[in-house]
């Protein structure tokens, strides 16, 4: 009785295969024009995010261009014990999350405000005027924004020192200051990129209900009042996913930005992971150490995403996935 049974499971088991199998290829068959149009998509995917992956191995050997992948002595964990016990481990970490906190409080909810700002605005050539000239420094490269930075700001020649040298102060060097450095490159972050940020956020406002914003109007809200409890409630999950997005690059500063803007006497506070894998990977050739430190950030921002998706579903968000 039980062979008759297990055998039967099975039979059910491979009938359930073969129909689930001919279902997919049914699907395939049916929407072929939209696979079709997804194909490139998911070539890019396969050929530069996961065929490249094959290249973490080398994290784990000594890797040699001669002797290549296969052949490379493995150490297994070595050059993460040395990564752990580098003094640098630190003041890498300090910088890279200090960077990132800083974004994380000013930048990242200024776009929010933004999008609020902009979504209250009736005139329409007005609100794409204002829309227009603050989308336009996302499109300036970070190598722009730097030479900008180093005209204002520069002790010699920046326009900022000769109108302070005008108003009979002293002048001031803000490029070599390691205590104002973090705060450039937020400000940097946020000229450039807070006015693009809020797309995503106006796209979420316009498929609010308006039948919401007039009932709270019968109610006698105003306009703040509606803003509080109509407009931010409407993109709350929008913010979520962002916000959890935001958190999983909480090791990655971005290093044209920083590289562009450090100099040797800042050195200490503007070291951060991207620029010490460069640092070592590129000019020194120490192409497993350097990847094994890259695997590290890539591991650390995997788990602060799975941590901030399972916390948002604990307070009843959506989350990523």
């Amino acid at each position: 009785m039980g062979d008759f049974m297990i055998a039967s499971s099975r039979r059910i088991n491979a009938s359930e295969l073969v129909t689930g199998r001919t279902s997919v290829w049914k699907s395939v068959k049916r929407d072929k024009f939209l696979y079709l149009l997804a194909l490139p998509g998911i070539l890019y995917f396969l050929l530069f995010r996961y065929v490249p992956m094959w290249g973490i191995l080398i994290a784990f050997q000594e890797y040699s261009p001669f002797q290549g992948f296969l052949n490379s002595p493995w150490i297994g964990l070595e050059h993460f014990r040395r990564f752990f016990s580098n003094p640098d481990f630190v003041v890498l970490l300090r910088n890279t999350l200090a960077i990132n906190f800083l974004n994380l409080v000013f930048f990242f909810p200024l776009p929010i405000v933004l999008a609020v700002m902009l979504n209250e605005v009736r005139n329409r050539f007005y609100k794409r005027m204002v829309q227009s000239i603050i989308y336009l420094p996302h499109f300036l490269s970070w190598v722009i924004i730097v030479g900008i930075t180093f005209l204002l700001f520069s002790l010699g020649d920046g326009v900022i020192n000769k109108v302070l040298v005008a108003l009979g102060h002293e002048k001031f060097d803000f490029l070599t200051n390691k205590s104002l450095f973090w705060i450039m490159l937020t400000l940097q972050s946020i000229w450039k990129d807070a006015g693009w940020g809020t797309i995503l956020f106006l796209a979420a406002m316009a498929s609010i209900d308006p039948q919401l914003y007039e009932a709270s109007r019968i109610d006698g809200a105003g306009r703040f009042r509606q803003i509080w409890h109509v407009t931010l409630p409407g993109i709350r999950s929008v913010i979520v996913i962002l916000l959890i997005l935001r958190i999983g690059h909480v090791m990655d500063v971005g290093f044209e930005q920083v590289f562009l803007m450090m100099n040797g006497a800042v050195a200490e506070v503007a070291d951060v992971f991207d620029t010490y894998v460069y640092r070592l990977g590129v000019r020194q050739g120490q192409f497993s150490f350097s990847t094994a430190v890259g695997l590290f950030k890539s591991v650390v921002g995997l788990l602060m995403v799975i941590a901030a998706n399972r916390l948002a579903k604990k307070f009843g968000e959506d989350g990523v996935y």
